[in-house]
This record gives structure tokens, C-alpha cells and sequence, in this order.
């Protein structure tokens, strides 16, 4: 899996991975144009899981990003490395208290929530997988729409776009597909539809990607 011929970086991820589309808008956002890798998390077994791949990514997860002369993993390093090279816009506050609140509405869902309803673990739980699911997005979601009480605007924290907003709208996502009852969380479907108004939630959504199935494009 070599560089892009281009000299542009190269994101490798799954049309339906939250994780990917968290980076994707980050990518949109700052403007950066890039070469895209699908990698089918399905396909063959899960492509991720090939011995070409884990040279990429030795934990074999979506997404990867080869930017820069280096390659790297896991979606908040690498939108960190976005913020810290190419600043503009900015996706965390200057002011420390936002910034650390960003950061905690971020890791609420990336470390909190999504990783016990993604792929790999729900392919284990097997036939109760979606009541699992169900299970742990509501308990996030229960703590997330109290949190988003105390600290959002238009958006997550304020009425600037930031990495927590980033991280929200995919996991909403999740939550959709799992048919998870949004009602009891006003909070969180309003900022998720004011943010899927932006030209970079929209472009970045995952049925608007080059690995998108035919029947899931929008």
C-alpha cells in the first residue's frame, strides 16, 4: 500500500466507519485534498485484517492517514496532528476551558461509547448484538445530553465547530443505525442537525464516499 502518486496524503478507511468519517471532515474542513484506500471491514473476512494492511496500521483498525512523511492511526491523533500543523480553522478553542471540554466531549465518545458498538466487539456478542448496542449508546447518550446541557451553543461547545462536534454527528449516526430512540436527547438531534447542514458533514457522510455501496449512495 504505497504512497499516492500525487504527493497528496493518503486516508485509508471504510465508508461506514465512524472513526474515518471523524477525520474525513476534519480533512474538509481544513481544506486539505487527499488520495483515498477503501479498506472493506466485511469483505473477504475484513481487509483491515491482512498482513498488507497491519504494515500500515499494526492494530489493523480504520483509519490510517499517511501525511507528512509519516503514517497515523487512531481519528483524535490525527486530527490532533491537523489542528497542530494546518491550524485553520480552528477545531479546538484557544480558551483552555473549551478546549478541555472539547476534549472530554470527544473522549466521552470515542472511548467511551463507540468502541463498545463497533464491529469487532459486536461480532463477538453475535445475534444480541444490537440490544448491546442499544445498551451502550443510551447510557453515553444519557451522560452526553447533561454534559451538552452545560456547555453547548449552535454546537457542541459554543457556536464554533470543534473535534467534539466531529466525533458527535458519526456516533449519532451509529445510533440511528441501531435504532436507538433519540427523543429523550433534544440536545444532542439539534446540534447533529445544525452540524449536518455544513458543506464538510455533508461531503464526508458515509453515503457519499468512493467505497460507498451502490444501493447506500445518497
Amino acid at each position: 500500500m504505497a504512497s499516492s502518486p500525487s504527493g497528496k496524503p493518503v486516508l485509508y478507511s471504510y465508508f461506514r466507519s465512524s472513526c474515518s468519517w471523524r477525520v474525513r471532515i476534519a480533512l474538509a474542513l481544513k481544506g486539505i485534498t487527499y488520495d483515498q484506500v477503501p479498506v472493506n471491514l466485511l469483505k473477504d473476512g475484513g481487509q483491515q485484517l491482512t498482513a498488507e494492511f497491519q504494515v500500515v496500521n499494526p492494530m489493523q483498525q480504520v483509519p490510517a492517514l499517511k501525511i507528512d512523511g509519516i503514517t497515523l492511526s487512531q481519528s483524535l491523533a490525527i486530527i490532533e496532528y491537523l489542528e497542530e500543523t494546518r491550524p485553520n480553522p480552528r477545531l479546538l478553542p484557544q480558551d483552555q476551558k473549551k478546549r478541555a471540554q472539547v476534549r472530554m466531549i470527544s473522549d466521552h465518545i470515542v472511548s467511551g461509547i463507540q468502541p463498545l458498538q463497533n464491529l469487532a466487539i459486536l461480532q463477538r456478542v453475535g445475534e444480541k448484538k444490537l440490544e448491546w448496542a442499544q445498551h451502550y449508546i443510551t447510557n453515553g447518550f444519557q451522560a452526553l445530553e447533561q454534559i451538552l446541557k452545560h456547555t453547548a451553543g449552535r454546537y457542541c461547545v459554543g457556536d464554533e465547530v470543534s473535534m467534539a462536534d466531529l466525533c458527535l454527528v458519526p456516533q449519532v449516526y451509529n445510533a440511528e443505525r441501531y435504532k436507538v430512540d433519540l427523543a429523550p436527547y433534544p440536545t444532542i438531534t439539534r446540534i447533529n442537525k445544525a452540524l449536518l447542514e455544513l458543506e464538510a458533514f455533508q461531503v464526508s457522510h458515509p453515503t457519499k464516499q468512493p467505497d460507498t455501496p451502490a444501493e447506500l449512495r445518497a
